[in-house]
């Protein structure tokens, strides 16, 4: 698996990243386009090549909580392959861990997070119709 992920650079791989972010989360999960397209100019965005095709991206953003990793998003025929775990580790290795690090992970894939060494923190709740936890991330498994 030719896997290749970095930080998004150009305006086409900025394209790519949206294009994703909308099937999966616009198309495949019904989210509303003025939910799904926010906050991107405060964002760290990041591509995933497989074999030099787009097919996945994460982006991080400091808010007054701490950092935020959020829109997690690898395209349906190329998930559990190991792809977005590699794509929570990339983001991971280039922000600080002096920090409060979190997300907003949907209940389907908090077990997935927790494997990463995210804890939920504190109560489930919906955004954009969907049943979120948040979690923290710790460096102590």
């Amino acid at each position: 698996m030719n896997l290749k992920i970095q930080l998004v650079k150009t305006k086409e791989e900025y394209i790519d990243i949206l294009d994703i972010r909308k099937k999966v989360f616009i198309e495949e999960q019904n989210v509303p386009l003025n939910i799904e397209i926010e906050y991107e100019e405060d964002s760290n965005h990041v591509i995933c090549y497989l074999n030099k095709f787009p097919v996945g991206t994460g982006r991080w953003r400091n808010t007054k909580n701490g950092i935020k990793l959020e829109r997690f998003a690898v395209l349906k025929d190329f998930r559990n392959n190991g792809i977005g775990k590699e794509i929570v580790n990339f983001i991971l290795s280039e922000i600080s861990s002096n920090n409060t690090i979190y997300l907003h992970a949907q209940e389907a894939v908090v077990d997935f997070y927790k494997k990463l060494g995210f804890k939920v923190s504190g109560d489930k709740f919906y955004e954009a119709d969907i049943l979120h936890s948040k979690m923290i991330y710790s460096l102590e498994i």
